[in-house]
């Protein structure tokens, strides 16, 4: 039983950190990951599935004891490390810049478009 208190805390604390990182709000992990998504990079993604994965077989008393608690601590390390370096600024800037962008493209594709027409046109 101690095993299952320990595998049901890491996933909680995994489960909170992807609140405050993402905003995600979730009744289990495996949701909470789901919701994520491809915010996550791969090797994130992977580390909460062992721990998802664990806390399904940490409660069949038959599969609780093949349980790699290295493995899940590993896990566990990385996810939090990595939802504790999101840096919120950063995306947003990112986010705002790739608008910016857009926009900027589409109005000079617009222009030239518009020379390209006149130059036909022979006002030019």
């Amino acid at each position: 039983m101690a095993r299952d208190g320990s595998i049901e805390a890491r996933a909680a604390r995994v489960r909170r950190a992807l609140d405050a990182a993402f905003g995600v709000r979730a009744g289990t992990l495996a949701q909470a990951a789901r919701k994520a998504g491809r915010r996550l990079p791969r090797r994130v993604r992977a580390d909460i599935a062992l721990i998802t994965a664990a806390e399904d077989r940490a409660s069949n008393p038959r599969l609780a004891p093949t349980l790699d608690n290295t493995a899940l601590s590993r896990a566990e390390e990385d996810a939090l490390s990595w939802l504790a370096s999101v840096d919120h600024a950063d995306a947003r800037r990112g986010a705002l810049l790739g608008l910016v962008g857009t926009i900027v493209f589409n109005l000079l594709l617009v222009v030239a478009a518009f020379v390209g027409w006149m130059v036909w046109a022979g006002h030019l």
